[in-house]
């Protein structure tokens, strides 16, 4: 019998004083309440209660084991209603994983979090690569990228797309391209740990095109790739979301915008569907709402929960991964 379920039958005898009593208020036969008590002093090898036909008696080891017996129950009950309050409302600690490149979009996100929700603190890490999110103790992640792992649960809160750019003084200088070709004769940064490699792939009239970087500056940093452009030392891939600013203030000119079509997600990344504590759902809805809300560079689309997230072919996923195990670089810290 369950050790716990004979243990609350035995407290609840000696409360009730007698098996009858106990075996009515929990809804058991007077038969199957002795039972769980015989099974209970076997386990333990001892008598609990001294029994006569019209009462019962603690022993002194079965007085022991009553007190003892009635904390760890109250323990449990409250352990229940902890894990209860976790789940219901949001409390606790977030702990929450991106990309390096999300934080600036996600920060006015997370004070408006704090702010609606004081009884949870938000434990933020950055990582070029996807965490392992079970091993790691992760709540969730908020990631540009597709997950490899179809463990996991993505559900896709918006969409990007790529923009090509450079600073004006450096479009002044060695001209505008008009078509990708044109990035041949062009100082383009590079991103070591794309999943493309060395070339950046654009869609025309004619299909896909695939242009193979020539460029003096590769980092694995995409903040340190916009700042090199914003300086004027060349033209880079990027994000719209990362700079979204720069380019609506013309520090940055995007170009080439009608070969960059393609739409990217952004997926909010989490262990398993169900059972999902509140403090993890309330981060969710307040993201799909922000980008509803903000739809200066993220398009925002019908919050879609997807068992299969979109994947890499083999060839891009072995070269992210080659590229993520060389680097192996977690930053603390987005440049500003």
């Amino acid at each position: 019998m369950d050790r716990t379920t004979s243990m609350a039958t035995f407290v609840r005898v000696v409360d009730a004083g007698g098996f009858a009593s106990a075996g009515r208020a929990l809804g058991m036969s007077p038969s199957t309440v002795t039972e769980h008590v015989h099974a209970l002093e076997a386990r333990l090898g001892v008598r609990l209660l001294n029994r006569s036909t019209r009462k019962i008696s603690l022993t002194e080891v079965g007085g022991a084991y009553y007190e003892r017996s009635k904390q760890i129950l109250a323990d449990l009950d409250d352990a229940d209603r902890i894990a209860h309050a976790l789940h219901s409302s949001p409390r606790g600690t977030l702990r929450l994983n991106t990309s390096v490149a999300i934080p600036p979009f996600l920060a006015p996100v997370i004070a408006e979090y704090a702010d609606l929700h004081p009884d949870v603190s938000v434990n933020l890490s950055m990582t070029e690569c996807m965490v392992d999110m079970v091993g790691d103790g992760f709540d969730l992640a908020v990631r540009d990228t597709s997950v490899a792992d179809l463990s996991l649960i993505a559900r896709r809160v918006a969409t990007y797309r790529f923009v090509v750019c450079g600073a004006p003084g450096y479009l002044k200088r060695r001209g505008t391209p008009k078509r990708p070709a044109d990035l041949l004769e062009h100082n383009c940064l590079g991103c070591s740990h794309s999943a493309w490699g060395d070339e950046w792939r654009f869609a025309g009239p004619g299909g896909e095109q695939s242009v193979a970087l020539a460029g003096n500056l590769q980092s694995n940093s995409a903040n340190a790739l916009r700042l090199a452009a914003l300086h004027g030392q060349g033209l880079i891939m990027s994000p719209m979301f990362l700079v979204a600013d720069e380019i609506k203030a013309g520090r940055l000119v995007a170009i080439l915008e009608e070969f960059l079509r393609e739409e990217h997600a952004i997926n909010a990344i989490y262990p398993h569907r169900q059972h999902v504590p509140a403090k993890v759902r309330s981060f969710i809805d307040l993201l799909i709402r922000y980008f509803c809300e903000h739809p200066t560079w993220a398009r925002p689309c019908n919050a879609q929960e997807i068992d299969r997230p979109p994947q890499l072919n083999a060839e891009q996923v072995i070269g992210t991964a080659r590229r993520c195990a060389t680097s192996a670089i977690a930053f603390s810290q987005v440049a500003s």
